[in-house]
C-alpha cells in the first residue's frame, strides 16, 4: 500500500487535467440522468437547478477535504444507480423523495460506525476489485461504438482524434474530444435550445414530507444501491489501485454531506467508483503518493460548475448523447487497461477475475442492486469454493 511522503509536492498538467477530466465526465456523464429523476417526481426547473448546485458544491468541499486529510486521490461523487432508481419510480413528489434521501444519509452513517465494514472492504482482494471494475468500465467504453453506429458522423471522427491526440498526452486526447465534439455538434445542428440569459445559481429549500411508502420503497432501496453499486466500488477502485481506503471517513463524510443538501433536492453524496479511476491511475502521476493532487482540482472544477449551475443544467441536456457517451468512454480506455492488467495477473484468481468481470459487465440487476455488487459477489464466492477445495486437497 502506499504511503504519503513529507517532500513538497509539485503540480503537473496531468494532475490538473486528470482532475478536471474527472469533474468534467462525472458531470456531463450523468447530469441529464438527475434531471430526468428530478422530473420524474415533479420538481420545478427551479428546484433541479437547486438539487444541482447543491450537489457540486458537496463534491467540491468532501473531495477537497477527503483528498488533503488522507493524501489520497478520494473523489466523491453522486449516487448514478440512484438516480436511476428515482427516475424509474411512481407515484413520488419532490417532498417525499427529499425525506428519502435524508433516511438514506441517514442509514449511511449509521453504517460509517460499524467498523466491521471497513475491515470487509478492505480484505477485498485486489484481482476481485479490479475485475469489477474492469467491468463497470467495459459498458462505457463500448457505448462509444455503440454511439457511433447510431451516429458515425459525429462520434467516429472523435475516435480518430483521441487516437492521434493520446499520443502526444493520454488525457490531452480526451479534452480534445470534448472540446473538438462540442465544436462538431454545434457545426452539425445537434445541439438543443440554449437559455437566452445566464441564469443565476441559488439554493432552494425544499420542506421534506414523510411517507412511510416512500421511505421503505425508496429510501431504504436508494441506501441500498448506493452502497453495492457506489461505495463499495468506490473502495475497491482504491484498494485496486494500492491504497488503504479510510473506509468511516469516508461514510462519514459523505453520509452527512447528503443529510446537509437533500433539503435542497440533491441526490446521495458517495465515493466515486468510475471517475475516480481517471485520478487513480498512472496517467494522473506516474507517483502514486502525489495523485491525491488531482482532488483540489476536481474540487474546483465542481465550484465552477455549481456558479453555473442552472446554465449548465440546459447546456449538457443540450448536447447530443452520442458526445457524452463518446467523451465517457474515450475517458475511461485508460483505466480499463489497467483494471484488466491487475485483474489478470494473479492466474490463481483469475477465474473468480474473470466470472466477476462478466457479471459487472451484464449489467445485471436483482432486488435493485446493480451488477457491480453480484459480480463481487460472485467472484468472492468462487474464489471461496476454489480455496475450499484446495484445502480439501491438501489434507
Amino acid at each position: 500500500m502506499h504511503s504519503p511522503r513529507t517532500s513538497s509536492p509539485r503540480v503537473t498538467v496531468s494532475l490538473v487535467t486528470s482532475g478536471v477530466v474527472a469533474a468534467l465526465v462525472g458531470f456531463g456523464g450523468t447530469l441529464p440522468l438527475i434531471v430526468s429523476a428530478a422530473q420524474a417526481v415533479g420538481a420545478t426547473p427551479g428546484q433541479i437547478s437547486s438539487g444541482v448546485i447543491g450537489l457540486c458544491l458537496s463534491m467540491a468541499l468532501t473531495t477537497a477535504w477527503l483528498g488533503w486529510r488522507h493524501r489520497m486521490p478520494i473523489i466523491a461523487a453522486w449516487s448514478t444507480p440512484g438516480g436511476a432508481l428515482i427516475a424509474g419510480s411512481h407515484g413520488l413528489t419532490i417532498e417525499t423523495v427529499v425525506a428519502a434521501y435524508l433516511l438514506a444519509g441517514l442509514l449511511l452513517l449509521v453504517t460509517a460506525a460499524v467498523k466491521p465494514l471497513g475491515t470487509l472492504v478492505q480484505r477485498l482482494p485486489v484481482a476481485i476489485a479490479a475485475a469489477m471494475l474492469a467491468g463497470v468500465l467495459f459498458r462505457f467504453c463500448i457505448a462509444v461504438f455503440t454511439a457511433g453506429q447510431a451516429d458515425p458522423l459525429l462520434v467516429l471522427p472523435l475516435v480518430l482524434i483521441f487516437l492521434v491526440a493520446r499520443r502526444i498526452s493520454p488525457f490531452g486526447g480526451v479534452l480534445a474530444v470534448l472540446v473538438i465534439g462540442i465544436a462538431l455538434a454545434f457545426f452539425l445542428g445537434r445541439v438543443g435550445p440554449l437559455p437566452a440569459e445566464l441564469p443565476l445559481p441559488s439554493l432552494e429549500f425544499i420542506v421534506p414530507r414523510l411517507d412511510l411508502q416512500s421511505l421503505i420503497g425508496v429510501g431504504v432501496p436508494l441506501y441500498i444501491v448506493t452502497m453495492a453499486s457506489q461505495n463499495l466500488p468506490g473502495f475497491a477502485v482504491l484498494q485496486a489501485a494500492g491504497y488503504r481506503p479510510p473506509t468511516q471517513s469516508i461514510l462519514a463524510l459523505t453520509a452527512i454531506a447528503s443529510l446537509v443538501t437533500a433539503p435542497f433536492g440533491s441526490l446521495t453524496s458517495n465515493l466515486a467508483a468510475i471517475t475516480a479511476s481517471i485520478c487513480t491511475g498512472p496517467d494522473a502521476h506516474p507517483d502514486p503518493t502525489k495523485r491525491w493532487l488531482t482532488t483540489p482540482f476536481y474540487a474546483l472544477t465542481y465550484v465552477v460548475l455549481a456558479a453555473c449551475g442552472a446554465f449548465m443544467v440546459a447546456l449538457i441536456a443540450a448536447l447530443p448523447a452520442g458526445l457524452v457517451a463518446a467523451f465517457a468512454g474515450l475517458a475511461l480506455l485508460g483505466p480499463l487497461v489497467n483494471a484488466l492488467a491487475t485483474s489478470m495477473g494473479d492466474t490463481a484468481k483469475r477465474f473468480p477475475a474473470v466470472l466477476t468481470l462478466a457479471v459487472t459487465a451484464s449489467g445485471m440487476t436483482l432486488f435493485d442492486i446493480g451488477s457491480a455488487f453480484w459480480g463481487l459477489a460472485a467472484g468472492l464466492i468462487a474464489l471461496g469454493i476454489e480455496h475450499a477445495g484446495a484445502r480439501r486437497k491438501a489434507a
